[in-house]
């Protein structure tokens, strides 16, 4: 299962080759796209290389030349794909942004109940809350992730006939930067929605790479352990020989504010690509209603 995770993350995040003319910021949102395609496992701190993408991609964005060479061709196909594909990455990293809130709170009611220890019963209402909205979030994830598939597969399918070398560069980098999104956005569905006590270490590790700034209690990072299935663990130990035992109750405490301090990692990096993507798209609508 690893094996097939690596290899369909190689295949979205991938590298791009550009016409030898293309423009220097072009060519700068190439090497970050590429860097990209390299990141590790063990790697940290990647959230400064998605903030020179999308610092490039702003910057491309906003040049003279770019802006006329594309106000050119208000009227072709691709110009269509590229502000309904931004459209749908907003409403996708919006719903995200939800869906992880959501998760937030679930595991600050668990939180509480441990920390107010209220008794069996309390902390099992609590765990199956929790339980049963894993389950919805991991249907919500299917429908989304099903929709990206298909919107990466257009962006790759559709091709660019007779256009200069400037304009085709330009539509290849803005066609990249949304695959490259969109492979961030698949692989965080994947790793939020996996099942009760089924963890998926691939899935964190690329997630963990491109989003996380590094956080003292866990740092967002692998070590060979995935968080839910630590929390998965300790929950499930609770419900089995209750909440009694002080050392249980701990236990959980300290997986469940571990897996915590990660969602708010996620949490932020969602936040920061929504404010990017809608930046991009208010750039591409002044472009072309000129």
């Amino acid at each position: 299962m690893a094996s097939s995770s690596k290899s369909t993350t190689n295949q979205h995040i991938r590298s791009i080759s550009l016409p030898s003319r293309s423009h220097p910021t072009t060519l700068r949102i190439q090497e970050e796209l590429n860097k990209l395609k390299n990141y590790k496992p063990a790697a940290k701190n990647s959230l400064p290389g998605l903030e020179e993408l999308y610092k490039c991609m702003h910057e491309l964005l906003s040049l003279a030349s770019t802006q006329q060479v594309l106000s050119q061709h208000q009227d072709e196909k691709w110009v269509d794909e590229l502000l309904d594909g931004s459209v749908m990455l907003l409403d996708i990293c919006g719903i995200t942004v939800d869906l992880v809130s959501q998760m937030k709170e679930h595991l600050g009611d668990v939180q509480s109940c441990l920390r107010r220890r209220k008794g069996d019963s309390s902390t099992e209402s609590s765990i199956a809350k929790f339980t049963s909205f894993r389950k919805k979030l991991k249907k919500d994830a299917k429908k989304l992730i099903v929709s990206l598939k298909q919107m990466d597969a257009e962006l790759r399918s559709s091709d660019l006939l007779n256009l200069d070398n400037h304009v085709s560069s330009v539509i290849r980098v803005l066609r990249e930067f949304s695959t490259t999104n969109i492979s961030i956005f698949q692989s965080l569905l994947m790793f939020l929605s996996v099942p009760v006590s089924k963890p998926n270490q691939t899935k964190w590790s690329l997630v963990s790479n491109l989003m996380c700034k590094g956080r003292v209690a866990c740092e967002c990072q692998v070590d060979n352990t995935d968080e839910f299935e630590r929390v998965d663990s300790a929950l499930s130990t609770l419900c089995k020989h209750g909440s009694s035992k002080t050392e249980n109750i701990q236990i959980a405490q300290n997986r469940l504010e571990a897996l915590m301090g990660c969602v708010e990692e996620i949490e932020n990096g969602l936040e920061f690509i929504f404010r990017h993507l809608i930046r991009t798209r208010a750039s591409l609508l002044n472009i072309f209603s000129n």
